[in-house]
């Protein structure tokens, strides 16, 4: 591990939408032998949306001796965690990388991924996004058998459950089969032995997982934009309940076992909304398609009089293009955003959210004074922020304010890796529309339809459980998401 360069408090893992996604990863296989650590560097730049409290690399050589890896993980940003020196140190033509948000597990650095663990068997380097439902369960069975834990993370579970299953195995792929039949939960991993470099999604297809192919060297990563990023060619996505291995013979082979149904898959529906860029494909569907239509469905189904749309950048610019599209009211530019300010940002306590929102946002007044606002979110968590920006455009002279979401309400929590507050902390569960709407002072608010979700992502299967309360597994008893204050 290298040297930390400073410490980053735990409430940093707030920022002032209320609303993170779990973590990116990637992983490289350069076949003809050549180093892949600045690839992956750059791979975790595109990813760096996904999560900022830390980031991580860790490569091996498959020519050299079996066992040997080089690492360097730490909290932080990828630029601040790595530098030309850094790099130059991790040798290796197959590594994987990592950036975290946690939502499970405290905001340490021995909770930075990739994780990496020396077994009888050799060593393997895992990166993990998601969350594991039965993860505690899983962790008390490995303690009552002698596993000593040095994280908090549910991925070391995972780790564990591999190396075990691999004494048992004739390969590395199937240790891997083997361990993922007792997780239960949301996971997309990339795992890195000796000779292979695997990727494994679970059955219901929470979270995205693709594959691409540069030359002679293969990636497996969370988003396409990582893919275009490094120059990558897009090759296809790792199927729900799939789990991919390649080896030093260049071959692709795919095992299916753990698929279900079609129709049970259950992708997370925020990674369209908020979390993924909207360059990215997942699934064969465009992002920014998924979000223009949500915009087109909120005009169709909510439509009001007004002069100009706006977007709060940046999930809901292209959901307000889509209203604009839709109902023909000019769309246009109302914030100018910093962007020395990314997603993550240092606010310990609820009341310091309000001037958060200021530094990071400000009202370009020429656009909106005297006009009558449609301003495009994609979510009201609390309503502290739409609050905050709705009274931002009043003081710079809109005349009205109407406020459209491309998400239903928020009721209910989520266990599988994004970080949605238990439902006393949601606006949304004990009020009315129209009370919300007159706690964030807009003149009037709608929400996206249930409904619509399934055909703004043109039928593929999705989770809807923070909206609707239905889980693809059973509702967890109590509650696995971690103990940091939301």
């Amino acid at each position: 591990m290298c040297d930390s360069r400073f410490q980053m408090a735990v409430d940093e893992k707030c920022d002032f939408r209320g609303l993170h996604e779990a973590c990116g990863v990637i992983g490289m296989y350069d076949l003809d032998g050549g180093d892949v650590a600045s690839s992956i560097y750059y791979g975790l730049f595109a990813l760096q949306h996904r999560g900022q409290e830390s980031s991580g690399i860790a490569v091996t050589e498959t020519s050299g001796p079996k066992g040997k890896v080089n690492a360097c993980k730490d909290m932080g940003l990828v630029h601040e965690v790595f530098d030309a020196e850094r790099l130059s140190k991790l040798s290796g033509n197959l590594g994987v990388g990592h950036v975290r948000y946690s939502t499970a597990g405290e905001s340490t650095r021995e909770n930075a991924q990739p994780l990496v663990l020396n077994y009888a068997k050799g060593t393997l380097a895992l990166a993990h996004n998601g969350n594991l439902i039965n993860a505690n369960e899983l962790r008390e069975e490995l303690s009552m058998n002698g596993a000593i834990f040095q994280t908090t993370i549910d991925t070391e579970t995972v780790a564990y459950f591999i190396a075990r299953e691999r004494l048992h195995s004739k390969n590395v792929q199937e240790a891997v089969r083997r361990a993922l039949t007792h997780v239960k939960g949301a996971y997309s991993i990339v795992l890195m032995s000796p000779r292979k470099l695997i990727a494994a999604r679970d059955p219901y297809g929470f979270k995205p997982l693709c594959i691409g192919r540069r030359d002679n060297t293969y990636i497996f990563t969370s988003e396409t934009c990582a893919l275009d990023t490094i120059g990558a060619t897009f090759v296809r996505d790792v199927a729900p309940g799939e789990i991919v291995s390649i080896g030093r013979d260049g071959e692709l082979k795919s095992d299916t076992t753990l698929c279900v149904p079609k129709e049970e898959e259950a992708r997370c529906v925020f990674e369209y909304i908020y979390f993924s860029r909207a360059d990215s494909y997942m699934d064969g569907i465009s992002v920014y398609e998924t979000r223009i239509n949500a915009g087109r469905f909120l005009a169709e189904d909510s439509p009001v009089d007004a002069d100009l749309v706006v977007g709060v950048p940046e999930s809901g610019n292209a959901a307000a293009l889509g209203y604009s599209m839709q109902s023909g009211i000019p769309v246009g530019t109302a914030f100018v955003k910093n962007t020395y300010v990314g997603r993550t940002f240092i606010k310990p306590k609820q009341k310091n959210r309000e001037s958060s929102v200021r530094v990071k946002l400000n009202v370009l007044q020429e656009a909106v004074r005297g006009k009558r606002i449609i301003m495009i979110d994609d979510s009201i968590v609390r309503g502290t922020t739409s609050d905050r920006i709705i009274s931002m455009l009043k003081d710079a002279g809109a005349k009205e304010v109407h406020m459209r979401v491309a998400s239903p309400p928020f009721l209910h929590p989520c266990y599988f890796g994004t970080d949605i507050p238990v439902r006393e902390q949601l606006i949304a569960p004990e009020r009315s529309i129209e009370e919300i709407r007159k706690i964030i002072g807009a003149d009037s608010l709608a929400y996206l339809r249930l409904e619509r979700l399934r055909e703004m992502v043109r039928g593929l299967g999705i989770c809807t459980g923070c909206f609707s309360g239905k889980y693809p597994y059973e509702e967890p008893t109590e509650d696995i998401r971690g103990e940091y204050e939301h």
